[in-house]
C-alpha cells in the first residue's frame, strides 16, 4: 500500500454529490456564444436532428459526396428543427436557412448521411439545404436567403470540389423517384446559381 492515494473524506464526497445535484444551467456558459465542434460551416449554428432521423457515416470516405439538394421545408425555421428532433419523423436534412435574415443551422455532419432526398443513393452522396417557407409563396424567398444560401452551397462546393452548376446543385423535384415539388416554380434558379458562383 505505500505510495497508495489516501480515499476522499466523507465530507468531500458529500460536497461532490451535492455539485452532481445542481442544474447545469445555474453554471455560466463557458463563452457567450460559443459553437460547439459539430459544425461544418463556421457560422452556423448546431440544431441536431435526432439520431433517429440520419445515419452516421464517415463521407466522403465511405461515399464521395457529388451534389448540393435544395428543398424548401413547407414549414417555419422553428418548426422545421421540431420536426427534424422528432426521432419518429425519419427525415432531416444537413443544413435549414432562414428566410428573414439567411440565418444557417446545421442539423446533421456533412460526414453523415441525412434522410432529406427520399432515395437512398442521391442520399448517400448529397448535402442537403433546407429553406424555411412554402413553395407556392415566394415572399420566403428572401435576398439575405438567396446570399447566405448560396454563400453556404458554394462553400460546400469548393469543399468537395462540386461543380456550381445545375447538374451538380439540384432541387429535390429532381431527385429519382421523388414525388416533391421543391423549390417550387417560384425559386430562381438563375439567380441563385450565379449568386453560387460570385461566392
Amino acid at each position: 500500500m505505500d505510495g497508495a492515494r489516501p480515499l476522499p473524506s466523507r465530507r468531500r464526497l458529500l460536497k461532490a454529490a451535492a455539485l452532481a445535484a445542481v442544474p447545469v444551467a445555474l453554471f455560466p456558459a463557458t463563452r457567450a456564444g460559443a459553437r460547439p465542434q459539430a459544425v461544418d460551416y463556421p457560422s452556423a449554428d448546431w440544431r441536431p436532428a435526432s439520431s433517429s432521423n440520419y445515419t452516421a457515416s464517415d463521407r466522403p470516405m465511405s461515399y464521395s459526396i457529388d451534389r448540393v439538394i435544395i428543398h424548401v421545408a413547407q414549414e417555419t425555421y422553428a418548426d422545421t428543427f421540431a420536426i427534424f428532433q422528432n426521432e419518429m419523423a425519419r427525415v432531416s436534412a444537413h443544413y435549414v436557412v432562414r428566410s428573414a435574415d439567411g440565418h444557417i443551422a446545421q442539423c446533421v455532419r456533412e460526414s453523415d448521411v441525412a434522410w432529406h432526398a427520399g432515395n437512398w443513393d442521391y442520399n448517400t452522396r448529397s448535402i442537403g439545404i433546407e429553406h424555411e417557407g412554402w413553395v407556392e409563396q415566394p415572399s420566403w424567398f428572401t435576398d439575405a436567403l438567396y446570399e447566405q444560401s448560396a454563400r453556404l452551397t458554394a462553400t460546400i462546393c469548393d469543399a468537395y470540389r462540386i461543380p456550381k452548376d445545375r447538374a451538380h446543385i439540384i432541387g429535390h423535384y429532381e431527385v429519382p423517384g421523388s414525388d416533391h415539388t421543391d423549390p417550387g416554380p417560384n425559386w430562381d434558379w438563375v439567380r441563385y446559381i450565379r449568386l453560387v458562383n460570385l461566392t
